[in-house]
């Protein structure tokens, strides 16, 4: 690895925490890191860290490299920038995200983005784990709702609602719901319950919300079949407005109980690792998400 490899691995080791965490961000074993550390050590005539105990910390001499390698690493990118003007990038981007938000909102705009940068491949990895949202060396994730407590960088682009609806087949069969206690005589689709969004928020009285989890007999634990279900009038579900904004517009779906919507959005993220080491490909994605969300001033609600 050259030196500007290893002040990357370096930087990585300082912002993540140690040597095991730099490693899951990298694709690289602890080991190999420690390594590579040792030899950036012998080389330089110094110790940079600290590893008399289970808390990997700077030395003297390794705060002072950090800040040097720092201005190293913004210098590189700065002068790649200013070579590219922001618009080639080349490599492997791997991008984890929910399956339904790739498959209704990122999937469109791929021929777009290929466009702008041919030369860069596109990795999608689709759950909806949120405890590894950056392993197995992806780059960038697409977090919908609150973040847990991060080192990571959030880069907020989009909003959305979360839309209470039901087949129009359904509702002529059950009947429509005319306030959130209805839900108890009805089927409801669901998340399972160790999901987030498994909560269903409606407005109670005095502009407060209440938190209701419906009982129900289906549950699945992507957006995808809870949808592909409510399509085919099996009960009343939930989702994120980016997912049934189409299934609205053509009444294939129909919202229920606006009245008793919180008008809460919740926020859209693009994370990754550091702002201080973007690489090109992740800075022209972020960039890209950017320019086409917000700029959507309706957020989906076209219909």
């Amino acid at each position: 690895m050259d030196r500007f490899g290893e002040m990357l691995v370096f930087v990585r080791a300082v912002e993540d925490g140690g040597f095991s965490a730099a490693g899951r961000s990298l694709t690289m074993t602890p080991s190999a890191v420690s390594k590579l550390i040792g030899r950036l050590e012998q080389r330089l005539g110094v110790t940079l860290f600290h590893r008399a105990s289970r808390v990997t910390t700077l030395t003297e001499e390794g705060r002072a490299f950090y800040t040097s390698a720092l201005r190293a690493i913004e210098a590189v990118e700065e002068a790649e920038t200013s070579v590219f003007g922001g618009k080639a990038a080349q490599g492997t981007l791997r991008i984890r995200s929910m399956p339904s938000f790739a498959t209704h909102q990122l999937a469109p705009l791929v021929p777009a983005f290929r466009r702008l940068h041919p030369a860069l491949r596109l990795d999608f990895v689709l759950n909806i784990d949120v405890v590894s949202l950056l392993d197995g060396g992806v780059d960038v994730a697409i977090h919908v709702g609150e973040l847990p407590d991060s080192s990571l960088v959030a880069n907020r682009f989009a909003s959305t609602r979360w839309i209470i609806c039901a087949a129009p087949a359904y509702l002529a069969a059950r009947g429509t719901p005319k306030n959130p206690a209805d839900l108890a005589a009805h089927e409801c689709l669901n998340f399972p319950s160790n999901v987030p969004w498994s909560i269903w928020s409606v407005r109670g009285g005095a502009e407060t919300s209440q938190r209701l989890r419906p009982a129900n007999s289906i549950s699945a634990n992507t957006g995808q079949m809870l949808l592909a279900m409510a399509r085919a009038g099996a009960g009343i579900v939930r989702l994120a407005e980016f997912h049934i904004a189409e299934d609205l517009r053509t009444g294939r779906l129909i919202e229920l109980l606006p009245d008793y919507h919180t008008g809460a959005e919740d926020p859209i993220y693009a994370l990754y690792s550091s702002r201080r080491y973007l690489s090109q490909r992740i800075r022209v994605f972020v960039k890209f998400l950017e320019d086409n969300f917000m700029s959507r001033a309706q957020n989906y609600r076209t219909y």
